[in-house]
């Protein structure tokens, strides 16, 4: 009996072990990517510059203006580490990464983005959806009548730029002809550094997070620095000065997680939780390592099922690569220190009514970054959820507040590549976040204001919110919401911080179904909120519409230097934050609450 009783342990055994094989068959390193990933290598200078400028072509410039704006091609670029002599324009839908474990050791000539209509009015204001991270650059090209050179990067929401390394200075904006420098509606940036100047020109808003800087130079209307070396004062309002606000350090942060090459390997590297965090990374250290054969690379024909069997296996960590993904179900995350990396603005977009990603409950560390997400017309209740509301109901699990949740570079829309007139796309919100401890590092969350047929009329592609929070502890750097029908942010959540907010209330509602029900640009109905250079800008183009407050928050919230601005149009906004501040009812006005 002992000798059968050994025999079935064995057996027994033998098949966990099979299985355990089976459920965690190594993925391929080196992966195979997609051919809407270019993986260049020193010493290819030519071809690679080919390469690059044949994919502007479609996915960038200005003549048209803003050439490629819905384009349905993403292209993600990954530079071996070693030296570029070239000069590589970044487009719509197009992501640059060196893949070194320093921005020194992948150095290219010059990163540029300019202006996307060569009109001032246009400027590059709709230069959204792209990103560069992971070089160094000594920029050798001159812009707006410089004498000396600088990199440009003239871009507004949904374009960040980090872990870069520039020696020399940084433009922020782009003067092309005559009156006036290109409009902009910045912008990003964060764990840099700029060993020269970042001249803010005619960027309207910025944020700059953990950042090491000669100097910044300038400010329209909300210019917010974090845990920055090289500040300039802090400044309340444009009169008798810029309007800057600076906060000493990062309460805490895991910068984001990036892909590194060495000898013929891929590597996922993934930076660890640092707190009250001052100036960039000390590149390189204190981060885990994990080789690409536990990391699952998608192809863009790959469906939530997939994607799902991957997780369901033991796998932690998944690469989506550059394409446009229908999802008739979300991505589950259900694991403690799972991380998503998108690549090329990979575009996820509800198909049945359903969220894209849902992240579970009970879990810590998690870590997203670098996708579109995009409304279906089969109406959802948010594209992006952490947590869940029965789950937050029931309280039962305390969050690791050493350990957050991070949410880097997730952008959304709800319409825009559609024409409303032959059918709509909707949502109730953007991203729902109902877990304790989690972090926002830059998100842009529109209801288009703008599609592929002109402008937008009559609240089509209706969407309440950009972002509703239910977790404490919550915090957002760097945070954007437009257009949305009703409060744009919605904060429950108690003891949340956001640093910086841009938003503009919709164009084309009315008094009666916007004006006369109460909807502020940011609401908190929790306590112990703090925000840092919150604003809220208006533009009612159709309708004349009054609302009273930019904000609406608990009284015992702290707010430092909240403004409104008066962009264009009808009605106006009778107050900043809590009935106080002033009106703001002409074109450019601005008040401020200091």
């Amino acid at each position: 009996a002992n000798q059968l009783y050994i025999i079935i342990i064995m057996v027994y055994t033998v098949f966990a072990l099979l299985s355990f094989t089976l459920s965690f068959a190594a993925e391929p390193n080196p992966p195979t990517w997609p051919s809407s990933v270019k993986v260049f290598a020193p010493g290819q200078d030519s071809s690679v510059q080919q390469t690059v400028d044949n994919i502007f072509k479609t996915q960038g410039g200005h003549s048209p203006p803003f050439n490629g704006q819905w384009s349905s091609e993403r292209y993600a670029f990954l530079f071996q580490p070693g030296s570029y002599s070239i000069d590589v324009n970044i487009g719509f839908y197009t992501t640059l990464m060196g893949m070194g474990k320093m921005p020194s050791q992948t150095i290219i000539e010059n990163v540029i983005c300019e202006n996307g209509d060569f009109d001032y009015t246009g400027g590059a204001l709709d230069n959204f959806w792209r990103s560069a991270e992971n070089f160094m650059s000594t920029p050798t090209l001159k812009w707006n009548n410089e004498a000396t050179p600088s990199m440009m990067w003239a871009v507004s929401q949904a374009s960040p730029l980090r872990r870069v390394q520039i020696n020399g200075d940084i433009n922020v904006w782009e003067y092309n002809s005559g009156c006036c420098a290109g409009y902009a509606s910045g912008g990003y940036l964060a764990d840099s550094v700029i060993t020269g100047s970042i001249s803010s020109g005619s960027q309207q808003q910025w944020i700059t997070r953990n950042s090491n800087q000669g100097s910044w130079v300038g400010g329209v209307w909300n210019m917010v620095q974090v845990g920055c070396k090289g500040s300039p004062a802090g400044h309340c309002g444009d009169v008798g000065g810029s309007p800057e606000t600076i906060i000493a350090s990062t309460p805490i942060i895991a910068e984001k997680p990036y892909i590194y090459y060495n000898a013929g390997k891929y590597y996922l590297q993934i930076p660890q939780p640092e707190m009250n965090k001052v100036g960039a990374s000390n590149y390189g250290v204190n981060e885990a390592s994990i080789d690409f054969t536990n990391v699952y690379v998608t192809s863009p024909t790959d469906s939530a099922t997939t994607i799902n069997g991957k997780l369901s296996s033991g796998i932690k960590y998944v690469v989506i690569t550059p394409g446009i993904y229908n999802l008739t179900q979300p991505i589950m995350v259900t694991q403690s220190n799972t991380v998503i990396l998108g690549l090329g603005m990979a575009t996820l977009i509800s198909g049945a009514g359903n969220a894209v990603i849902q992240v579970a409950a009970n879990i810590d560390g998690v870590r997203i970054s670098g996708l579109l997400l995009q409304a279906g017309s089969i109406k959802s209740s948010a594209l992006l959820a952490v947590g869940t509301m029965t789950d937050k109901k029931q309280g039962n699990y305390r969050y690791n507040a050493t350990n957050p949740t991070i949410l880097y570079d997730i952008f959304a829309r709800v319409g825009g590549t559609n024409d409303p007139s032959k059918f709509q796309v909707s949502t109730t919100s953007m991203i729902d976040v109902y877990n304790d401890y989690v972090i926002i590092d830059d998100s842009w969350l529109w209801r288009a204001d703008h599609d592929i047929t002109g402008s937008v009329y009559n609240s089509n592609n209706p969407v309440q919110s950009g972002l509703r929070v239910y977790g404490n502890n919550v915090i957002a750097y760097g945070l954007a919401a437009e257009h949305t029908l009703g409060d744009l942010v919605l904060w429950e959540g108690n003891s949340g911080k956001t640093y910086f907010y841009q938003s503009e209330y919709p164009y084309d509602v009315t008094q009666a179904n916007y004006g006369d029900m109460g909807y502020v640009a940011f609401r908190v109905n929790g306590s112990s909120f703090e925000g840092y250079g919150i604003g809220a800008y208006c533009y009612f183009r159709d309708h004349a519409v009054t609302v009273a407050n930019g904000m609406m928050t608990s009284s015992d919230a702290k707010m430092v230097d909240p403004l409104t601005v008066f962009l264009n149009g009808n009605g106006q906004i009778t107050h900043v934050w809590n009935n106080q501040g002033a009106a703001v009812a002409a074109i450019g006005k601005q008040a401020y609450v200091c």
